[in-house]
């Protein structure tokens, strides 16, 4: 328990606004230190072979406007790529989007004192209004929380089978402290106790169904 708890707390959540082209798009923001290099941080999250054990496998023009796709998952165009610093993609899921349904994802890396690396993760998406009222940030930021937590995983040289994981009492309970963390975030950003208190009964009841 007390491990989740950390986990939990390793991650600064907040949320933000900007401009993307698909419009005024609210951002979610993770921040997360990790115990190792820049350099070793940035081949974990750009090496494919790397990248689908802690994350998904990935296929397609791994270069700076290629396009890539996540098995299962979203796919997209490689804006940004500047090692080992920076990376930016859109991101892209289901079939037959329009323009507004292309969201932006964007990681920085940065040093640390310590030798260790801070990661950077924003999500921006232009999101309908009924479904933030339903269910707020985290709709995506459990997600992103679990993939962080994989990413550490990975980093100390654990396997790490979410597949498994995602079914255990463990995954649950730390879903549940997610999403509560980021209704605590949503707070901050400005939602009344009762947006706070819906959105995350939503996110948690989809993370973790009865």
């Amino acid at each position: 328990m007390s491990d989740i708890v950390d986990q939990i707390n390793a991650v600064h959540r907040e949320l933000g606004e900007k401009r993307i082209p698909a419009g005024e798009a609210t951002v979610v923001v993770l921040r997360r230190s990790y115990d190792a290099s820049v350099a070793d941080v940035w081949d974990a999250c750009t090496d494919p072979e790397r990248l689908r054990r802690w994350f998904l496998p990935v296929s397609g023009d791994l270069t700076l406007g290629g396009e890539y796709q996540l098995e299962g998952n979203a796919r997209g165009e490689i804006l940004v790529c500047e090692a080992p610093r920076l990376l930016r993609v859109t991101w892209i899921f289901g079939e037959n989007v329009t323009e507004k349904d292309i969201s932006e994802v964007e990681v920085r890396l940065s040093a640390e004192p310590d030798g260790g690396t801070l990661l950077v993760l924003e999500h921006a998406a232009v999101v309908d209004p009924g479904f933030w009222g339903q269910f707020g940030p985290g709709a995506v930021g459990v997600g992103w929380d679990g993939s962080l937590l994989s990413l550490a995983a990975h980093l100390r040289g654990e396997t790490f089978d979410e597949q498994t994981w995602q079914h255990s009492p463990e995954a649950k309970e730390f879903m549940t402290r997610s999403a509560e963390a980021w209704g605590a975030a949503h707070a901050a950003f400005g939602a009344s106790p009762d947006e706070v208190a819906t959105t995350v009964a939503a996110t948690t009841k989809f993370y973790v169904p009865e």
